[in-house]
């Protein structure tokens, strides 16, 4: 099939909610949406500017909206908290000794004045008949790696378990509240979280280690999310290849981004379709970055051809941020392309 090289000038209108809801529970959508497609990182806006915006006339089917998670910083903790700049190169409980005053200061997300607000903007969604997502970054492993440093982290499975699960177990307490305030509050149709499991050709810890420190609390949060009717997107860069299994297990629904060299898409696709949706990430480092137009587009096109099924179970996503440097014909030709062949893909399907 020939494909366009020219990118469309008309706005393409979102994906209305009952069509995302059709793709995540493999009901057959007419279009693979883009969830978190135009994400825009570091030094982009610096680069282009308001020319960005001419981006909109691609949607985003999917409204993300933060929710409140803690703020060490207003915690009232009794020690200085000192933070470097580099995520896990210090510690917010540096002594183990600290845990009973942490967890006996984290906040009630129910008592959160913010949701009032959040229920407003979640309401103007509705109205948009747009599919909502709210939820936070850092989970069990990401949110416990600052807190105690990733070094400090790796060594405490071994030597402090007991005070891991306790730090767990309080944050899911937590987690939970949150995500069934936000239930009651804003009605959304999905939740996303986030831990960074993998590096780039294995887990950050052997399957056994998650099993046993991590997904017990994953499993909590899947099941208040089926209590409320809520699907799970995971965001988890890195090879988690490994870890898919126990993922799955836990409820995780849509899994961003099946991170470009690092795992193997085919394989996975083959391995899990029938279990876990892939909410495919583009490869923002290299192709996007380096690679010609036609590479571009038919990178789109390999990742739809690998993960889009006869019933549905993909959206697409730039797979982090995309960085400055990035040229702005490429960005163009994969939202484009996205549209494009993410409809026609689906029109295979079509009776």
């Amino acid at each position: 099939m020939k494909m366009a090289t020219n990118a469309r000038r008309d706005p393409i209108e979102p994906l209305p909610r009952e069509e995302v809801i059709k793709a995540v529970e493999r009901k057959g959508p007419r279009r693979i949406p883009l969830a978190m497609a135009r994400w825009w990182g570091e030094g982009l806006w610096e680069q282009y500017g308001e020319r960005l915006n001419e981006l909109h006339r691609y949607p985003e089917d999917v409204r993300f909206m933060g929710i409140p998670k803690f703020d060490v910083n207003a915690m009232g903790l009794s020690w200085q908290i000192e933070r470097a700049a580099a995520h896990d190169a210090s510690a917010v409980i540096d002594d183990w000794a600290k845990l009973d005053e942490f967890i006996e200061k984290l906040p009630d997300p129910a008592e959160d004045p913010h949701f009032e607000e959040l229920a407003k903007e979640a309401e103007k969604v509705r109205q948009e008949d747009l599919y909502l997502i709210n939820g936070w970054w850092g989970l069990f492993f990401e949110t416990p790696w600052g807190l105690r440093g990733m070094e400090n982290l790796m060594v405490d499975y071994y030597t402090h378990p007991d005070e891991v699960h306790r730090l767990h177990s309080a944050l899911c307490a937590l987690y939970c509240k949150s995500i069934r305030k936000a239930a009651e509050a804003l009605r959304p149709d999905g939740f996303w979280g986030s831990d960074d499991l993998g590096h780039q050709t294995q887990p950050m810890m052997r399957p056994e280690t998650f099993d046993e420190f991590l997904k017990p609390y994953y499993c909590k949060i899947g099941e208040v999310l089926r209590e409320h009717n809520i699907h799970w997107w995971l965001h988890s860069c890195g090879n988690n290849t490994a870890l898919l299994p126990s993922l799955v297990e836990a409820g995780v629904q849509m899994f961003h981004p099946v991170q470009k060299h690092t795992m193997d898409e085919r394989a996975v696709a083959r391995e899990f379709g029938d279990r876990l949706g892939f909410w495919a990430g583009f490869d923002v480092q290299h192709i996007l970055r380096e690679g010609a137009l036609e590479e571009v587009r038919a990178e789109v096109r390999f990742l739809i051809d690998t993960f889009d099924r006869a019933d549905g179970g993909m959206c697409i996503a730039a797979g982090n941020g995309i960085v400055a440097g990035t040229p702005f014909e490429n960005i163009e030709a994969f939202l484009d392309e996205a549209v494009r062949y993410g409809q026609q893909h689906r029109e295979r399907f079509s009776p």
